[in-house]
């Protein structure tokens, strides 16, 4: 049985989502809620969240292959399958140099934990790869069901589309702040991801395959390179630039929200959504 991972999904960190907060962007209208920032192979928070609403899918946005054992992932995701079927959806990554001493031979460790999950039972149509590069997102295509992308545009998106061809699922992320003054946007955007993560190699090197020169990279960024990955101004010019993923290919755009009330600012984007989506 397929997952309904809805038209929007939420990203949120541990410490931003309670099991009690997650029945918000439900009534919301998000259909997946993905827990980001590397969360631990218990996958106990997942569980919880999946305990305290009925429809909503929940999926991982990244576990990490060098910090979660494969077989103690694929133990989870049964228990959680076997006590909400077909509402979790494993992403898993391989994080960045930057963060892990022993990263090296991503592609080669990625696919080898990808042949561990499925080797203990996980489906690969319920596994993602976060994939940004073509032979990341080729593996994404040839073994799981497809790729969650963050720190993108939808030109990415349209890329990672040509890519993983149909019937494969592409869920890029896109950072979102309903804030009409475009300087205090680019300021706050500036003082957190993604101002905070060009310097890391694997979204750095992205950039540049999407065209972005070193002057867009050098600090937090350039005000082009803000504008284009954080979609920012009224509620309507937000929808509208994070609709622009699923013209572009995408199965369904999920918003990393900023500013110092996520869940509100989640709110606020679904309902500028349902009064601009026409598809």
């Amino acid at each position: 049985m397929s997952i309904d991972l809805g038209l929007l999904g939420a990203h949120l960190r541990e410490h931003e989502v309670t099991p009690d907060g997650a029945a918000d962007p439900e009534r919301a209208g998000y259909g997946t809620l993905w827990l980001d920032a590397s969360p631990p192979a218990d996958l106990a928070l997942a569980e919880r969240l999946l305990d305290a609403t009925t429809r909503l899918a929940i999926g991982t946005s990244v576990v990490n292959a060098w910090t979660a054992d494969a077989e103690t992932v694929a133990a989870s995701y049964h228990r959680l399958e076997a006590k909400h079927p077909s509402r979790f959806l494993l992403g898993v990554g391989i994080g960045h140099p930057e963060v892990h001493a022993e990263y090296a031979s991503p592609y080669a460790t990625l696919m080898s934990y990808v042949d561990r999950l499925t080797g203990a039972g996980v489906p690969a149509g319920r596994i993602v790869l976060a994939a940004l590069g073509p032979r990341m997102l080729r593996l994404a295509r040839d073994r799981t069901a497809g790729t969650l992308t963050g720190l993108i545009t939808p030109e990415h998106t349209r890329r990672a589309r040509a890519v993983l061809g149909t019937g494969k699922l592409v869920l890029p992320g896109h950072f979102a702040l309903p804030e009409p003054d475009a300087d205090r946007a680019r300021a706050i955007a500036r003082s957190a991801p993604p101002g905070t993560a060009l310097g890391v190699t694997n979204y750095a090197r992205n950039l540049r395959r999407l065209g972005y020169t070193e002057a867009d990279l050098s600090g937090s960024g350039s005000d082009r390179l803000i504008d284009d990955l954080v979609a920012h101004g009224t509620p309507d010019t937000v929808a509208k630039r994070l609709l622009a993923h699923l013209d572009a290919g995408a199965d369904q755009v999920g918003v990393y929200p900023l500013g110092n009330d996520p869940i509100g600012a989640l709110l606020v984007v679904a309902d500028a959504v349902r009064a601009t989506w026409r598809g």
